[in-house]
């Protein structure tokens, strides 16, 4: 086997949610640079555009599409769209999108709840679901991957509030069922969980220099993290080198995880 084949993406069919911005943008650019098609889906038009632009300057095989995955009927736009550009084929789904309303937990609302479960857990279930018929795979050395984005969140206490963090623990619990059920189509299912990366969501908290100063603190990295290096990892995830791994959910986070907050 030529080594090469392993750490290549080239020719892979992606989707990536929530693509314009922070770890998404960083995601659908690592992926143009490995070789892959990637559709990137985001809200904005105006930043979709922006994108495309930039991508034809380079003739790089990059779609959009403006959508709301929080919206089920614009989540079967989704699927239509992979149908219309890829014959329906796929090879790699990112689930992405996140939001997060920072409260204590006796001030939520149940608009606010549904808004954070509707965008950052039940968003990446349907499309998944939506999707599974075309990431399916047949051939014996054929895969397909789902990568979940998580968050530190999930896996341990943050001061990001008890909504954000049930919905990324049971996102994990998700990308481990269906690692499970669908490991016979040859999909595999994983997830990331980044501490606090340099995008613009992490920044709303991050601007408070003491608060990023206590972050900094239990970060045995000694800094925040970047969006490239999460694209990284959930690039390698997709890669064959990555075969033998499913059902993970994998800390990027400068060792955070082990102190704890």
């Amino acid at each position: 086997m030529d080594i090469r084949s392993l750490w290549s993406l080239k020719g892979k069919k992606v989707l990536v949610t929530g693509g314009t911005k922070g770890i998404g943008e960083a995601v659908v650019e690592q992926f143009l640079n490995f070789g892959a098609e990637v559709l990137m889906v985001a809200r904005t038009q105006n930043d979709i555009r922006e994108k495309l632009d930039d991508a034809s300057q380079y003739n790089l095989p990059l779609y959009g599409l403006s959508a709301d995955v929080s919206n089920s009927d614009e989540r079967k736009i989704i699927r239509l769209k992979v149908e219309n550009i890829w014959d329906g084929k796929l090879d790699i789904l990112i689930n992405n999108v996140g939001t997060n309303v920072r409260k204590p937990a006796e001030k939520y609302l149940d608009i606010e709840f549904n808004k954070i479960m509707e965008t950052n857990l039940l968003s990446a279930f349907d499309l998944t679901k939506l999707l599974y018929p075309y990431l399916k795979k047949e051939g014996e050395d054929e895969y397909s991957s789902v990568i979940n984005v998580s968050s530190t969140a999930g896996l341990t206490h943050l001061r990001t509030g008890v909504l954000y963090g049930m919905s990324k623990a049971a996102l994990n619990q998700l990308t481990r069922n269906l690692a499970i059920e669908w490991a016979m189509d040859n999909i595999r299912v994983n997830a990331v969980a980044p501490w606090y990366i340099d995008t613009p969501l992490a920044n709303q908290v991050l601007k408070d220099p003491d608060y990023k100063e206590e972050v900094i603190s239990r970060t045995p990295a000694g800094r925040i993290g970047k969006p490239e290096e999460v694209a990284a990892t959930i690039a390698f995830l997709c890669m064959p080198a990555a075969g033998y791994i499913t059902g993970q959910t994998i800390p990027v986070d400068g060792g955070f995880t082990i102190y704890g907050f």
